[in-house]
């Protein structure tokens, strides 16, 4: 009924609370990443027997969601100019897995 994992360095417990309760978006791990080739990797990883999803979301082959995100997004989205804001939050909204490149160039568009 409980199991016990560790990831990263991170301890987890799932417990199963029957057929009832199924995975949902609703809690889903979150991968922070500082260079594109980590999101590239955790992307390819987590896709094998999976499925992509929009704005960095995937499931992974037993349905468990995940969140891979560059580091520089927050940062991107969260300038105070609305205008490069607005320009990155467009930017990732039609993206599946991140590109750091494409969110730079739209915040520094002119």
């Amino acid at each position: 009924m409980i199991v016990t994992f560790e990831l990263e360095g991170q301890k987890f417990m799932a417990l199963n609370g029957g057929p009832q309760f199924k995975f949902t978006e609703a809690i889903s791990f979150f991968v922070d990443c500082e260079t594109q080739e980590e999101v590239n990797y955790y992307w390819e990883k987590l896709c094998e027997g999976g499925k992509e999803s929009q704005c960095g979301w995937l499931k992974d082959k037993y349905g468990m969601s995940w969140q891979i995100v560059p580091s520089i997004l927050g940062k991107l989205i969260g300038d105070p100019d609305p205008v490069k804001s607005q320009r990155v939050m467009n930017a990732m909204l039609k993206m599946k897995k991140i590109d750091i490149a494409k969110l730079k160039e739209a915040y520094e568009q002119k």
